[in-house]
């Protein structure tokens, strides 16, 4: 059995690695404008995993530097200030505990810029959000190389 320093919040247990750092510094998050219209601009891609929809910008070779993060919830759809901030909580506890799956790809990963944007109309527990960030990590990841191309016309 593994000591309680090397396991994980889910108990899981890390071996000889070192342990891993489960932390969201400001260095990470997304603030500057311009930074946040090149996402959301022509360059940026983007897919749906409800409730969350994932916008992000791929870097030109594979890094292993964590990416800027943006988290927002929908004013429209949210009006109290206390919901949306609850929301962007959970997201960014989701993201915080579970971004290593993206930082520790072999090859590194080739995403500078993610957006993370709550798109369902009611509030959703943590479970729901950590098991869809989950998924949308893993189809980053997954993602093609070069995934901005339009794919061919058979």
């Amino acid at each position: 059995m593994p000591s309680p320093s090397e396991t994980g919040p889910g108990g899981e247990a890390t071996g000889g690695a070192p342990p891993r750092r489960y932390t969201f510094p400001k260095e990470e998050h997304l603030c500057r404008k311009k930074l946040i219209e090149e996402l959301f601009g022509k360059q940026g891609s983007s897919f749906g995993v409800y409730p969350l929809r994932v916008v992000w910008v791929k870097t030109e070779a594979p890094t292993a530097a964590p990416p800027q993060v943006l988290i927002s919830v929908s004013k429209r759809t949210f009006k109290r200030a206390v919901d949306r901030n609850r929301i962007k909580r959970l997201i960014r506890e989701a993201y915080r505990l579970n971004k290593y799956r993206l930082l520790e790809q072999p090859t590194g990963h080739q995403v500078a810029l993610l957006g993370i944007i709550f798109t369902g109309k009611e509030k959703s527990p943590l479970a729901l959000v950590e098991k869809k960030l989950i998924s949308a990590i893993q189809r980053l990841t997954s993602a093609p190389a070069d995934s901005s191309a339009p794919a061919p016309a058979p």
